[in-house]
């Protein structure tokens, strides 16, 4: 990594308050060129509820600072209810979120230091309203880079998957979200008078969003508001659009790049996880990403013309054959460009499962899913899935014959099942593994489909027993190569625990091997210009102080009562710990999901979240937030149990706990 930290203009910074129309205020932080007002700039917003006091603050210095030493001002503003901002909490991207952030970006451009153009950019929910902001087309807001987000928020985000209750992030990500919504403002930011009542009125207006994910199990107007797939054409502003293999969210690059005019959109996925390309967390290869993304910026916000749009349409990293692990610190592989999408590099490629006329039976345990690895991996040492042989065994396996050469993928493998349910309600989970001559099993991509959505994700049609019907599973996109005397595995299982919440009732699918098949997307090999990317640049790292505990915990831990038969996964998040920063401020968080299940009993999945939350500065304030979120459920409905309790210099300020229940109508 290279750090610079003197620029052609000459940075400054100021904290400052943004008026939305109704008069609430949003706390800002800017960084601009110190001339700015003389020389106007753009503006690029980035607009998120994870407090760029604390939470993001390292992250924030890396890249904010940056933009402003090459031209523009550099805006990190707390949305509404969190951080030091105004108002109280609101669900997710909800209309009144949006409509503040279209009311940022017309505040910024009619500031004398910016030229009236506006760019946004943001990693997950910053990306994610970075694209829905840019729907709602402001007139300033002329482009965005939106990094590990969603165009689909049903069927591509923390919620659903494949039509599925997503039991791993359903609970965990809704615990999160009820712990960091109860986080306090700062008050060397709002005023010693000010911080308390204003914690209050946060606290006294929550609502767990678990209760409202749950109420629409079905893709309906709820979901359909923010996916931004509904009318890509509402789209006017230019779109970068990135992801990482080992994010869930990376086929939003290949839906945008498929459906947004290519004179103003342009993919990029490479290995990474769920982090921004630059940070040098597994798995790299880092790029210099910021760089990039001014190459973006001058383009469109400065009409320079910097090449960036004659680059491919998408740029993809094809990863190359790995034993299993759980980190890589680099991904061996290369780059490739298409200048379409789909490709037609990219053909498919239909292999039957097996000649075998006879049926197959899939009824695995249902604690098929504990080696599945984390949703979102973060660059930890435990995210990944490690090898999947114990996997395979609780599932059905197609292999084919070790392969005579190499064979790269590129884009969603599908796989079409001839199949019968024994019960109405069930599910189908795909593995696409590459399986060595060892033995050893290297999960390449998965795909997850709840039979009650086979005809639609916004429709809970039951199965009827007895009958065969054809379903396709469509994977999540992949770049891959397989190796010559390799072999490509297909494993089916009816459960993916704690990924997927399962179904009330213990079921077993029937398959008929010889009516189903895998389709591959297989890309060319051949020559092609090379791709190139410069070596990370940030500016200087904040000097923060992370105070790691003395004795750590597993990231993941997986342990078997035998005599119970019940298994139990802890997690550790681990989204950066305890830390001590420059103003004297002690940022401490610790957390757990765990997750149990009975191999046999599907009303025995549990889902527990659990939070604990310490700010102090000094002697003078300490305010510490405990929050806790409980997942479970009966045959006909789901069982949530939230509490939270709040604490200003020992004394409690609130204790809230809720109990409700939801029918279960498609998860």
């Amino acid at each position: 990594m290279k750090y610079r930290a003197h620029f052609e203009r000459r940075v400054v910074s100021e904290d400052l308050w943004i008026p939305t129309r109704e008069g609430t205020r949003l706390h800002a932080r800017v960084w601009r060129p110190a001339d700015a007002e003389r020389d106007p700039v753009p503006a690029l917003l980035e607009y998120l509820p994870y407090r760029k006091s604390d939470w993001t603050a390292p992250r924030d210095a890396q890249r904010h600072p940056w933009y402003a030493g090459h031209g523009y001002a550099s805006v990190r503003v707390d949305i509404r209810g969190h951080g030091d901002s105004e108002g109280t909490p609101g669900d997710e991207y909800d209309a009144r979120e949006l409509a503040d952030g279209v009311d940022v970006v017309e505040w910024l451009a009619a500031q004398p230091w910016c030229t009236g153009r506006v760019g946004m950019f943001g990693i997950s929910w910053g990306g994610f309203n970075a694209l829905q902001i840019a729907a709602l087309a402001p007139e300033p807001l002329k482009a965005i880079v939106t990094v590990c987000s969603t165009d689909d928020r049903y069927d591509n985000d923390v919620h659903y998957t494949g039509g599925a209750v997503l039991g791993i992030d359903m609970a965990a990500w809704a615990g999160t979200m009820l712990a960091f919504a109860s986080r306090p403002p700062d008050p060397a930011v709002v005023g010693a008078e000010r911080w308390l009542p204003m914690w209050r009125e946060r606290l006294d207006a929550l609502e767990p969003l678990l209760h409202t994910w749950l109420a629409h199990q079905e893709r309906d107007a709820y979901w359909r508001h923010g996916s931004v797939c509904e009318d890509y054409g509402a789209i006017d502003a230019a779109v970068l659009a990135v992801g990482g293999w080992h994010d869930p969210y990376r086929d939003t690059v290949l839906r945008l790049v498929e459906h947004l005019p290519h004179d103003r959109v342009r993919g990029l996925i490479g290995p990474w996880s769920h982090q921004y390309p630059d940070r040098e967390l597994p798995p790299g290869p880092a790029i210099g990403f910021l760089q990039e993304t001014l190459r973006w910026w001058d383009q469109h916000l400065k009409d320079r013309d910097t090449g960036v749009m004659a680059e491919p349409l998408l740029r993809t990293w094809i990863n190359d054959p790995v034993p299993p692990a759980t980190t890589y610190d680099v991904m061996p592989g290369r780059w490739v460009g298409d200048d379409a999408w789909p490709s037609p590099r990219v053909t498919w490629h239909a292999r039957p499962l097996g000649a075998d006329t006879a049926p197959v039976t899939v009824r695995s345990p249902l604690h098929t899913g504990v080696d599945a690895g984390r949703f979102f991996p973060f660059g930890n040492a435990g995210d990944l899935p490690p090898d999947q042989r114990e996997e395979d065994g609780r599932s059905v396996c197609f292999d084919t014959a070790p392969l005579d050469e190499r064979v790269e993928i590129l884009g969603r493998p599908r796989v079409r099942l001839r199949l019968d349910s024994a019960m109405p309600r069930a599910h189908v989970v795909v593995r696409l593994c590459d399986v060595a001559p060892d033995g050893s099993s290297t999960l390449v991509t998965r795909g997850v489909l709840n039979l009650l959505s086979r005809n639609g994700r916004d429709r809970a049609d039951d199965w009827n027993p007895g009958t065969h019907e054809d379903v396709e599973i469509e994977l999540t996109g992949i770049g891959y190569a397989f190796p010559p005397g390799h072999c490509i595995r297909v494993a089916v299982s009816d459960a993916y625990w704690p990924w997927v919440w399962p179904h009330g009732e213990r079921g077993e699918l029937t398959v008929l091997p010889a009516r189903s098949s895998l389709l591959l997307p297989v890309r060319a090999v051949g020559q092609e210009p090379p791709i190139r990317f410069e070596e990370p640049e940030q500016a200087p790292p904040l000097p923060v102080t992370h105070d790691r505990p003395a004795v750590r915990r597993p990231e993941r831990l997986v342990t078997r009562d035998v005599a119970a038969g019940e298994w139990t996964l802890q997690v550790d998040p681990d989204y950066g710990g305890s830390r001590t920063y420059p103003d004297g401020l002690k940022y401490e968080e610790s957390a757990r999901e765990t997750y149990r299940i009975r191999e046999t009993d599907p009303l025995s999945a549990r889902a527990v979240s659990e939070w604990t939350i310490r700010l102090t500065r000094g002697e003078d304030w300490r305010a510490e937030v405990v929050a806790r979120t409980g997942l479970r459920a009966t045959a006909t409905e789901f069982i949530m149990d939230s509490h939270i309790e709040a604490r200003a210099n020992g004394e409690t300020v609130a204790k809230r706990a809720w109990h409700h229940t939801t029918l279960r109508t498609s998860g």
